[in-house]
């Protein structure tokens, strides 16, 4: 049986991986692994994209919940939300960047954009 090659397999980071699991990889730890591959990846602008995506989307989600579940009743249930919320985006980021789209979630997408251009680490 012979195997057939895709019509357009996935690019090569500078990290030696596909892009579309190394963008994947950006959302797996949240804002930690978006830091980490926006220190470690210097050619993919897919990945940097996504790495910095996942950076200004759990940063500040990760902020809100640690102090928001230091606030009785009320501040649980928005921590508790915002961990949903969390949850949400971090599979459809991982699932539309393994699919190699170049998928914006709203505000932070744009942002990510913006800031891509100026952060040169």
């Amino acid at each position: 049986m012979e195997e057939t090659q895709p019509d357009n397999p996935p690019k090569k980071t500078s990290l030696g991986l596909d892009e579309n699991l190394e963008g994947l990889l950006a959302y797996l730890l949240g804002w930690v692994s978006g830091i980490i591959l926006l220190l470690l990846e210097k050619d993919s602008d897919f990945v940097r994209f996504h790495a910095m995506q996942s950076t200004i989307i759990f940063l500040p989600l990760w902020i809100g919940i640690e102090i928001f579940k230091y606030i009785p009743f009320l501040g649980w249930i928005l921590a508790d939300l915002l961990g949903l919320i969390g949850l949400i985006v971090w599979i459809v980021g991982m699932v539309k960047a393994y699919q190699g789209e170049r998928y914006k979630f709203p505000i932070a997408g744009d942002l990510a954009e913006q800031w891509l251009g100026k952060v040169n680490i």
